[in-house]
């Protein structure tokens, strides 16, 4: 009888399954990092037209991206739509 070991298959399964587990890790860490990037708004003082739209868009991209909770971007929204000045 032939003595039981590793076969090659099994070894090229575990190098598969460690690879995978390293992506995945890899993929999260990015997601991660993203997810710090979420805009900051300005608490005092007068925002810019200009400045109220960028924020705006980074807002529903960040809600978009999965970056920032629905509670959060509409805690977000809120306040920076009271800021808006209609003349």
């Amino acid at each position: 009888m032939a003595a039981r070991g590793t076969t090659f298959a099994k070894q090229d399964r575990e190098r598969a399954k460690k690879a995978k587990a390293a992506q995945k890790q890899e993929r999260r860490a990015a997601r991660e990092a993203e997810a710090a990037e979420v805009p900051e708004v300005p608490t005092e003082g007068e925002i810019p037209p200009e400045m109220l739209l960028r924020l705006v868009q980074e807002l529903h991209d960040s809600f978009a991206d999965g970056r920032m909770s629905f509670e959060d971007f509409e805690a977000a929204k809120t306040e920076l739509m009271a800021r808006i000045s209609v003349s």
